[in-house]
Parts: C-alpha cells; sequence; structure tokens
C-alpha cells in the first residue's frame, strides 16, 4: 500500500519528466516553425510616389512569392527618414521586419546631423536593390530651359527662386545643395516629408526645381508635365539620351547616383538574412524587375550582405565628406 510519502514522490517525479520532456521538445517545436512563418513588413521611409515607395511595393508580391508569405508596405515618413528608421530597430531582429533605406536615410544623415538615434553599426543590408541617376527637373512652363538658362536666372534674382526635395540629407537634397554651392547661386531650400508631395507642388508651380530621382519624375517628363535639364550621372542615361549630364551641363565634378537597398537590425540570425538575400537575388534577376527598373531608368546591384554593408559604409564616408566640403550645418 503506498503511503502518502510514496504518493508526493511519484507527483514529483512525474511532474520533473513532464517539465524535462517539454523542455525537451521546445526545440524541435521551434524547429518545425521556419521562417517565415508569417507576414513579413518591408517600412518605407518616405512618403508613397517616391522612389523608396515605387521599389518597394515593385519587389513586395514577388518576394512574398519567393518567400510564401504576404509582405507587406508601410510608409513612415517624416525627419529625413529617421522616424522609419527608429520604427525598424524597434521591431525584433527576427527578419520578420525590413526598412527600404537608401543614400540619405543609410549615409549622408550621419554627416548632417551630430546626434542620430542609430548607428551604421545598428543595421545589417540585405542587399542594394536599386541605383539611379537623379535629374534636374523644372515646371514645363519654367522659362529656363537649359542648366545654364537656370543659372542666369538664378543670379539675376538671387532668393527668388527654390528647389524642392524630398527631406533634409536625401540625395535629392544634397544634389540640390551641390548645384548651389558649385553654381554660386542663392536658391531657397523647400524640404517635403517624400519626393511625392514635393513633385505635386513642383507640377503645380509652388517650387521652381527639383534634381529628383529619376523613377519618381520620368513618368511627369514623359507625360511633358516637367522638363529635364540634366541627369547626375557620368555619362547620358539610355532613357532620355538628348538630356545632358550634369558634367555636360558645365559642373565636371558633378556626380550623384541614388541608391536604394533593404536593411534588417544588426542582431538579426545570419541564417535569416542568407535567405532573404537568396528570395530577393531571385527577384532581382527576374525578368519582371529588371524590365521595371529599365522602365524607371535605374538599373538593380544586388551584391551580397557583406559586401553591400561594405558599400554602405564606404558611401557613409563619401557623403560625410561632402557634407564638410559644402559647408552644410550638422543639427
Amino acid at each position: 500500500m503506498l503511503t502518502q510519502s510514496d504518493i508526493q514522490k511519484v507527483a514529483t517525479f512525474l511532474l520533473g519528466g513532464i517539465l524535462l520532456s517539454g523542455i525537451l521538445l521546445a526545440p524541435l517545436s521551434h524547429a518545425a516553425d521556419p521562417f517565415p512563418s508569417k507576414p513579413i513588413k518591408i517600412i518605407v521611409t518616405a512618403a508613397p510616389g517616391g522612389t523608396s515607395d515605387i521599389a518597394s511595393r515593385a519587389l513586395s508580391d514577388q518576394l512574398g512569392r519567393e518567400l510564401g508569405q504576404s509582405v507587406l508596405v508601410e510608409n513612415k515618413a517624416g525627419a529625413s527618414g529617421i522616424i522609419a528608421l527608429q520604427a525598424l530597430l524597434a521591431s525584433s531582429a527576427d527578419g520578420y521586419t525590413m526598412a527600404m533605406g537608401n543614400i540619405g536615410t543609410n549615409a549622408i544623415n550621419y554627416g548632417l546631423y551630430a546626434n542620430l538615434p542609430y548607428k551604421i553599426e545598428d543595421m545589417r543590408a540585405i542587399s542594394i536593390v536599386l541605383a539611379t541617376p537623379n535629374v534636374m527637373v523644372v515646371n514645363s512652363a519654367f522659362p529656363a530651359k537649359t542648366v545654364s538658362e537656370f543659372v542666369a536666372l538664378a543670379k539675376a534674382n538671387p532668393g527668388k527662386y527654390s528647389f524642392a526635395s524630398s527631406g533634409r540629407g536625401q540625395s535629392i537634397h544634397m544634389s540640390g545643395e551641390l548645384f548651389k554651392n558649385q553654381a554660386g547661386i542663392d536658391i531657397v531650400h523647400v524640404p517635403y516629408k517624400g519626393a511625392g508631395p514635393a513633385l505635386v507642388d513642383l507640377l503645380a508651380g509652388q517650387v521652381n526645381m527639383m534634381i529628383d530621382n529619376l523613377p519618381s519624375s520620368i513618368g511627369h517628363i514623359r507625360s511633358g508635365k516637367l522638363r529635364p535639364l540634366a541627369v547626375t550621372s557620368k555619362t547620358r542615361n539610355p532613357d532620355l539620351p538628348d538630356v545632358p549630364t550634369m558634367q555636360e551641363a558645365g559642373f565636371p565634378n558633378f556626380e550623384v547616383i541614388a541608391w536604394f537597398g533593404l536593411f534588417v537590425p544588426a542582431k538579426t540570425p545570419q541564417p535569416v538574412i542568407d535567405k532573404l538575400y537568396a528570395a530577393l537575388k531571385k527577384v532581382l534577376n527576374s525578368p519582371e524587375t529588371k524590365a521595371k527598373w529599365k522602365d524607371l531608368g535605374g538599373w538593380a546591384i544586388g551584391d551580397t550582405p557583406a559586401n553591400s554593408d561594405l558599400f554602405v559604409a564606404g558611401e557613409k564616408k563619401k557623403w560625410e565628406d561632402v557634407a564638410i566640403q559644402a559647408k552644410i550645418p550638422r543639427e
């Protein structure tokens, strides 16, 4: 006959076995739940309508098919992309949240802000997904038909004309500052929360000029609503063969290539990064994406996460030097 002490011993033994089996089975349960097992989100660092938004939405469906999960796009505009990257870094480092960063948020900002709430070491690149020149555009009703004509108007009317940007620190802003500095003209910077709203005002004649990412302006150029004066690449863009480069327009040291890439928090496990990159590489190599990027006047990069991290570090150094040379004050 079992005593009360015997019953307590059996109960303790059984309870210990249950707990042990739970511990042993936990990894198996986790292993049966491979990445990704739920929808993935891409945070866009600007308002709808700009190149970051266009690129994110162009990739999301195909990336979702490759990964077997929905890929959602969420716009978090404001503060030169800082709000969006803060949201990325506040998320779990598990691969389920990415951000479409760019030359502004992930390189230029380091030279413009003394107390950024993030460091380059806080993020890893999955890959740079798109590169494109910028294009200097004016409203089709604006009197200048060339860069030199714009410069002449600006010199004759200091402080009268303005240039729009997608926000302080974006390549659109820095392109305008470089032009202003190299041309020796006084034009007013008007920042927006993305290229989309900036273009709305440019089309309405509320601002006079913008050195925009080509993908967000090319549709308006083709429709005749915007007049392109120059592209910022070393060579002419095949989609705008009659538009000169800034170097051809008289600015031999002017070159800007905007880029856009997917980033995750730095502590994201390497196997997850590798899986995201493998899927992204397939998407970037697909005829659908290549045709889309060509239509936008850009091209895919698609380099490895490690090489992309090295590229971003080099861009950070380059734009810190530009900010110093252009005497742009840090905030």
